[in-house]
């Protein structure tokens, strides 16, 4: 594995020249939790990518799939101000392009308009939304740039809300510990997603969250959201059936709490020192390896 902090080759691009509505930006800080976590980065170094920083979070994107590799976000428990009604609200103007970026380059309106996809935020408005008043609204506003969304089907369900909720559940846990989280997040971009309007549409994301027990130590826990077509039939053929213009069939959430390896094997991205902070024990055969959760309740947290 490339070592996080190794030099990127031409086709990485470090970033580009912040627009005047996105000064001063300082995104994620590898440092955050006291431990170094780094900004995921693919492990291959040919891949382009192009990295956005925003209040308090960063994307990576992937300008060839106009949509991020991953997005992570530092969250301070002990900081945030109180939920508003309007805390989860886009800002006026709504939804917009990131202005330092081509807008070939990044999935904007087009993608999502007169369909049933769902701007799937990667960073929930809440996550970044701490600090003083003014940052934690600066904060949230960033979240409503394109790049920090993915087109996920619109169908609601259990898993849905279960994956949903983990981003509450995570943020409830900070503010009740005074504790600070490093949240790395994303889609997996594989070449075998479905086209649709000039992009691929991801069939899974994925999340990692990274904290400090009270002794110190690193931990970690990730999960999978897999919006895959209905797998009682074969995946391909559900695909071709697509109707022309169409988004592509995509079947029911699942929701899953995965090995942080297996993340790392899904996305090509180097999670650093996560994998081994692992929270969730080894699985004794291949069948636990993914732990499926219907309710909150299911995660695990620690080891047993």
């Amino acid at each position: 594995m490339i070592p996080s902090d190794a030099p990127r080759a031409a086709g990485a691009l470090a970033g580009t020249a912040p627009g005047p509505a996105l000064a001063g930006r300082t995104g994620y800080d590898p440092q955050f939790l006291g431990v170094p976590v780094p900004l995921p980065m693919p492990v291959d170094p040919a891949v382009e990518t192009v990295v956005l920083p925003y209040t308090h979070f960063t994307v990576v994107l992937r300008p060839d799939r106009r949509m991020a590799a991953a997005a992570a976000v530092c969250i301070d428990g002990a900081r945030r101000p109180a939920d508003g009604p309007a805390a989860e609200v886009p800002p006026e103007g709504g939804w917009r392009c990131d202005p330092r970026l081509a807008g070939d380059r990044q999935a904007g309106d087009a993608v999502y308009r007169d369909n049933s996809l769902d701007k799937g935020q990667l960073v929930h408005p809440l996550a970044p939304g701490w600090g003083g008043a003014a940052e934690a609204d600066r904060a949230r506003a960033d979240t409503f740039h394109y790049p920090n969304a993915a087109p996920q089907a619109d169908v609601v369900n259990r898993a849905r809300q279960v994956w949903q909720g983990l981003e509450k559940h995570l943020l409830d846990h900070a503010a009740r510990h005074d504790r600070r989280l490093a949240v790395l997040t994303g889609p997996v971009l594989h070449d075998s997603d479905p086209p649709y309007r000039g992009v691929q549409v991801p069939l899974r994301f994925w999340k990692v969250a990274a904290f400090r027990r009270p002794d110190g130590v690193p931990a970690a826990t990730a999960y999978v959201l897999d919006q895959s077509p209905d797998l009682i039939w074969d995946a391909e053929r559900a695909l071709a059936g697509a109707t022309p213009g169409a988004p592509p069939p995509l079947g029911a959430f699942r929701t899953f709490q995965v090995p942080v390896t297996d993340v790392a094997e899904l996305t090509s991205l180097d999670l650093g020192p996560l994998p081994a902070a692992d929270l969730l024990p080894a699985a004794r055969t291949p069948q636990e390896r993914w732990r499926r959760l219907r309710s909150l309740d299911d995660i695990v947290l620690r080891h047993r």
